[in-house]
């Protein structure tokens, strides 16, 4: 498990971005491809969820 944060790559990011922009002019919005907007334009918002993930797996582990 990482220690630290390390953000993805600015590429990979984009190309999500993209896919969910495609998505939704294809499909129109919802709840998912809104969260995973915000989850490209915002660098707090994916650390801050990853951060979660690695607190969700410490409580499985150690079963606090």
């Amino acid at each position: 498990m990482k220690e630290q944060f390390e953000d993805y790559p600015a590429s990979q990011i984009q190309d999500k971005l993209q896919q969910c922009l495609d998505y939704e002019a294809k499909y129109g919005e919802c709840m998912t491809v809104t969260s995973w907007k915000k989850w490209c334009n915002s660098y707090e918002f994916r650390k801050r969820e990853w951060e979660w993930r690695q607190n969700i797996v410490k409580t499985i582990k150690y079963g606090i």
